[in-house]
């Protein structure tokens, strides 16, 4: 059985799909490419697919992932543009690698995020990120199943700042405007519960009054292992890059070492 892991995004109006239905997108995709898939066992067998972490609806993202299981070799960058055709615009298929090693979910453990605030000050939006940064916690409140919920949104927050226009990622000028913009650059842990960046708005809401006039547009940039020492989130993919590409650079070795 071979085992594919694939990036996708959610742009633009996609952004508003819910995980529920990108797994019928994604189902139906794998029937149109006519991939050979893994299928459960029991009464209702379904394809063997794992998603990981999605995001929120209404959210756009760059990075989300899944891994697939196979009952035939696939060439991994054939599947990938195969998947991609059978897709909408907006969901699409941007990397695929053959899984080389385990525990990608765990892999998964920090979000980086761009929030385009519009009608906001970058001054404003960085008086309140100040203030939020400075502040050892952060009590935001959110409804849940059993009512509302109140816990601290800073710990989860490894670094908030504000950024110019000019670094902000192309999927955020969808909604071009005159009146001022503040671009956030947030990078979250991935705790429990769960902090999303709605809630570090509620957060610069609670300690500096910052209330867009407008829902912020979201997007998520990358996720992956937290490197505590640069404060970066890596490329959870590169593993298995990595242990797919060793075995090539280790054969002209073992020729040059083999006897004549």
């Amino acid at each position: 059985m071979q085992r594919i892991r694939l990036r996708y995004t959610k742009r633009g109006r996609l952004r508003f799909t819910s995980h529920r239905d990108f797994q019928r997108a994604f189902e139906r995709a794998l029937r149109r490419a006519e991939v050979p898939m893994a299928y459960s066992a029991g009464f209702t067998p379904h394809p063997k697919v794992s998603y990981a972490n999605a995001a929120p609806t209404g959210t756009g993202s760059e990075a989300e992932y899944l891994e697939i299981a196979l009952t035939a070799h696939r060439d991994p960058e054939q599947l990938r543009a195969l998947l991609d055709e059978s897709l909408p615009t907006g969901l699409d298929i941007t990397e695929a690698v053959e899984a080389r090693t385990s525990g990608l979910a765990d892999r998964l453990t920090a979000s980086v995020w761009e929030l385009r605030l519009d009608g906001v000050p970058p001054e404003e939006a960085r008086r309140a990120a100040d203030a939020f940064n400075a502040a050892e916690t952060v009590e935001v409140q959110r409804l849940a199943k059993n009512g509302v919920r109140t816990f601290d949104a800073r710990s989860a927050v490894a670094s908030l700042e504000v950024r110019e226009l000019s670094e902000t990622h192309s999927s955020q000028a969808d909604r071009p405007t005159d009146q001022p913009c503040a671009i956030l650059r947030l990078v979250v842990r991935h705790v429990t519960p769960a902090v999303r960046p709605d809630d570090v708005l509620s957060g610069l809401r609670a300690v500096a009054d910052l209330a867009p006039p407008v829902p912020a547009a979201v997007t998520r940039l990358a996720q992956g292992l937290f490197d505590e020492e640069t404060g970066t989130v890596t490329d959870p993919l590169a593993p298995d890059r990595e242990a797919v590409e060793a075995p090539t650079t280790a054969e002209p070795t073992a020729a040059a070492t083999a006897p004549a």
